[in-house]
């Protein structure tokens, strides 16, 4: 096969509109985590008069509220993954992930006019069933535009978009609360997606019909093509397969304790009374900037070291659990971010929870198009997913409760154990990455059209 030019990568382009899509997604996404260190938001949403001092009782039912907030967020992202990974594979990735933008970035906006707790349950959950749209079309589109020992790398150069928005929520979105008042936050985040709707619509086209991609490149991208499935199989039927659950244990251990890490680092670092200094609106910038650079480059990282791993002659049985032992071994110390009273010691500890996360998830990601037929997928991702934020739901209704009687420790001491956990379980319940045969599928497909008959 001819050597790639610069002129015969294209594909990485689709990565670099992967990772701008999740980096908006998860602005959108982390506004409130930092809004809800804001008095004048606690006040307003606990229905409070503004000159009035908020009590310990009183932050502590706005924290409950809060975990229940989120966990609506949740219970409407699983809604959203019950369905959007089977619309994506029947409608297309360009119109599925186009509709999700849309429905997120109308709640992201709606959000600026919510008056209490109850007002922004809705508008959460209403985010959360849009945004449950962005890893199913992220994961698919990958499938579609790399051959499988690339994978691994362009996940985790996309799943990178969740840091960076991160970054910019931590540097940009105190500066707006400050300056304008909370509502400006959710108002201008959510006209970001907007206009990425526009920039998905025209810019996205399967490889086949994009006219800059060259016959080459498409030749490569193709150079270990699977036979796709003419029928797709039913959310039921692809939970026949051990497959399937491997990749959703995976996502439920694993999702929660990164959304929890999302959710509460701001009123961590800025409530722990054991931290010798104290994080508030003006001093979250640099470190949730280093936390989440360092993040960004274990997604990397971790994708680069698997698909490195892989050519160097390994299995993708051991090449992926390789890399997950590893990521897992990471976050174990995490737990003393909890016990330490230095705000540097707690930061490092973080990031490298959090870089060790994301390597996690960029080979998770992988599961689904290394072990499936690329035209199921996003529906095999869309169930990692629910399962995901079914463990999110239910660490988010208790994470409030945890926090305001035993403080943090409870929560990082369930977040060390968590992926190791998880990778024992996934080796009982696959202990090779056998993929599933197309053929295997395709006869489920015949076995459904024949019984509708």
């Amino acid at each position: 096969m001819q050597t790639l030019t610069k002129s015969g990568r294209f594909r990485w382009r689709i990565v670099a509109l992967l990772f701008l899509a999740t980096t908006i997604n998860y602005i959108d996404r982390q506004v409130l985590s930092f809004t809800m260190t804001d008095e004048v938001f606690r006040k307003e949403m606990l229905d409070l008069p503004i000159d009035k001092e908020l009590t310990k009782e009183a932050i502590d039912r706005f924290k409950i509220l809060y975990s229940d907030v989120d966990a609506a967020f949740k219970f409407a992202y699983a809604i959203g993954f019950l369905l959007v990974g089977w619309l994506i594979d029947r409608i297309g990735t360009k119109r599925g992930f186009a509709l999700g933008i849309i429905v997120w970035s109308i709640a992201a906006t709606l959000t600026t006019f919510v008056q209490n707790m109850a007002g922004l349950r809705w508008t959460r959950a209403i985010l959360g069933l849009g945004e449950s749209a962005n890893f199913p079309s992220a994961v698919k589109t990958i499938s579609e535009w790399f051959p499988r020992r690339e994978r691994s790398f362009a996940n985790g150069l996309f799943n990178a978009g969740t840091n960076v928005g991160i970054i910019l929520t931590a540097l940009f979105i105190p500066y707006l609360i400050l300056q304008l008042g909370w509502r400006s936050s959710f108002f201008v985040t959510g006209l970001l997606g907007f206009a990425l709707s526009v920039l998905w619509w025209f810019t996205y086209s399967k490889p086949e019909r994009n006219p800059k991609l060259s016959p080459v490149e498409l030749a490569y991208i193709r150079s270990d093509e699977e036979k796709r499935v003419p029928v797709k199989p039913s959310w039921g039927q692809l939970l026949g397969y051990k497959q399937t659950w491997a990749f959703a244990v995976g996502k439920f251990m694993a999702d929660p304790i990164w959304w929890f890490y999302m959710t509460w680092l701001p009123d961590f670092f800025n409530s722990n009374d054991a931290l010798d200094q104290k994080l508030d609106l003006k001093s979250f910038g640099v470190p949730f900037l280093i936390i989440y650079v360092v993040s960004d480059a274990g997604s990397i990282f971790f994708g680069w070291l698997s698909t490195q791993f892989m050519s160097l002659g390994w299995s993708a049985n051991r090449a992926r659990k390789t890399t997950m032992l590893i990521c897992a071994l990471c976050v174990v110390p995490i737990f003393f971010a909890a016990q330490t009273n230095s705000l540097t010691v707690a930061i490092a500890l973080i990031s490298l929870a959090t870089a060790a996360h994301q390597g996690w998830a960029a080979n998770m990601y992988t599961f689904a198009s290394d072990l499936f037929p690329r035209n199921v997928v996003a529906s095999v991702t869309g169930i990692g997913g629910m399962f995901g934020a079914v463990g999110g739901i239910l660490l988010a209704l208790l994470s409030g409760r945890i926090i305001t009687a035993f403080g943090y420790l409870p929560m990082f001491i369930v977040a060390s154990c968590a992926y190791l956990i998880a990778l024992v379980l996934i080796h009982l319940i696959l202990p090779k990455l056998e993929p599933v045969k197309a053929e295997e599928l395709e006869k489920i497909g015949k076995w459904s059209i024949l019984s509708t008959k």
